[in-house]
């Protein structure tokens, strides 16, 4: 997931019946619990997972991974060790892997944060899965393992999931607006280029009812274009080169465009503002990642069921996916790699798929029928698994770089934000973004 710091649903699990232990940020590790390197295969061992939010894993509200992958391995028991933002945790591994300690077996990176762990200081603190049995990264999507690939060659990370962006839309609000509300025809109103959401949305704005915006935020507009963008916030190399990116550029015109003729809500996405709008029918469209559909779905509430629908975005974009990495820490790498492919392995992501609404990052689970087929009750009628893994094939991805996360956070909090909430002019907004990167990011 290409959140820089999305919250995701917290889960702490406990499998087997374990005490609870403090999480990464307190340096909960296996090298406490275990006492030698490697094991037999009959030794009674236990793995620890580090990860943020709800992977959907767990044995309480995910897929129940935790508890088949015991039953077959009895021997074997799985902890995870969560921390709801994966920003904290992103900050408090990276304290970890430069103390080389307090680090857990299997430790998940978000790929707002994988440009830095590729780099050699923290990359050398992962197994190389190109050196792991079984491994073959052809299995995954082409750009996935990519991703995950340092310099030199070494991968550091398994894919978990992909995040394909289409519109979720409210066909109540689009009706009341005089605009189509079936999910082709609305695909339709802007299929191929994001200047034509915005056209519609000033269509909308012109007949919507009092306090209703066509969309929720500048930041999330500005993300969803964005992430279907072959020039983002850095260079092959890694170098910056927002300011002069197309694609930022692209997205920053189109987001203030948004702004200056009153499409957007004026929310900052995931504070409670945000999730307490959905219930308040405060606007008619989100920019909307697969991940997304539940957060949809919980913070509407019961009342709006039947009145969100989803339709294929303008372009295709990725927003969000993460990795799991193994730490040469471990004291059991070779279990805690089995384990890791096994959770990454298709029929896997598409059991959290179907829980969860992950999308699969592998071509088998992507292009599992069961993914293709997959519906959500919450939005009746919607062939939610095809929208979104038709889009997902057909992203075309941009390189990362390690302060991407950074100046994303910039440009839509301290940029776009206070166009909408203060008024500031575009120039001066974009002016006061350049400078604060200056100050916080060395660009050289």
């Amino acid at each position: 997931m290409r959140t820089f710091g999305r919250t995701r649903r917290t889960a702490v699990i406990a499998v087997a019946g374990l005490a609870a232990c403090a999480t990464l940020i307190t340096g909960c590790s296996s090298n406490s619990d275990n006492d030698s390197k490697g094991g037999s295969s009959n030794e009674k061992i236990t793995l620890r997972i580090g990860d943020y939010g709800a992977f959907g894993y767990d044995d309480k509200t995910g897929a129940k991974l935790f508890a088949e992958y015991h039953k077959l391995h009895p021997n074997i028991t799985i902890k995870e060790d969560n921390v709801s933002d994966s920003g904290v945790y992103w900050n408090s591994l990276k304290l970890h892997l430069n103390q080389n300690s307090g680090l857990d077996d299997i430790q998940a990176i978000e790929i707002g944060f994988v440009a830095n762990a590729v780099q050699p200081q923290y990359a050398n603190k992962f197994v190389d899965f190109k050196t792991v049995k079984g491994f073959n990264a052809s299995d995954w999507l082409d750009y996935k393992e990519k991703e995950a690939t340092t310099s030199d060659g070494k991968i550091i990370g398994v894919g978990t999931d992909v995040g394909p962006t289409a519109i979720c839309y409210r066909k109540d609000m689009f009706k009341a607006a005089g605009l189509p509300t079936d999910r082709n025809a609305v695909a339709a109103l802007w299929a191929g280029d994001w200047q034509k959401f915005v056209n519609v949305g000033k269509q909308f704005q012109a007949k919507a009812a009092k306090g209703v915006s066509f969309t929720d935020s500048a930041g999330g507009l500005f993300n969803a274009v964005l992430s279907s963008q072959t020039t983002q916030y850095s260079d092959q190399s890694g170098k910056l080169v927002y300011d002069s990116s197309p694609g930022v550029q692209t997205a920053w015109n189109l987001s203030a465009e948004a702004v200056q003729d009153g499409l957007t809500a004026k929310l900052q996405q995931f504070d409670t503002s945000w999730t307490s709008a959905f219930k308040t029918n405060k606007f008619a469209t989100v920019a909307c990642p697969s991940w997304m559909l539940g957060q949809v779905a919980s913070d509407s509430g019961p009342a709006n069921k039947g009145n969100w629908d989803v339709a294929a975005p303008p372009q295709a974009g990725n927003w969000g996916g993460s990795f799991l990495a193994v730490t040469k820490a471990s004291k059991h790498a070779a279990e805690a790699e089995a384990l890791a492919q096994w959770l990454t392995a298709p029929a896997q992501q598409v059991k959290v798929f179907q829980k969860f609404g992950n999308i699969p990052s592998t071509k088998g689970g992507l292009d599992d029928p069961a993914v293709a087929n997959t519906t959500n009750a919450y939005f009746p009628g919607t062939p939610i698994g095809k929208i979104f893994s038709d889009t997902a094939h057909n992203i075309q991805p941009a390189p990362i770089g390690p302060n991407d996360g950074t100046v994303k956070d910039i440009i839509t909090k301290n940029g776009l934000l206070d166009m909408e909430q203060h008024g500031t002019s575009k120039d001066t907004a974009w002016n006061k973004v350049k400078s604060t990167v200056k100050d916080q990011v060395s660009t050289g």
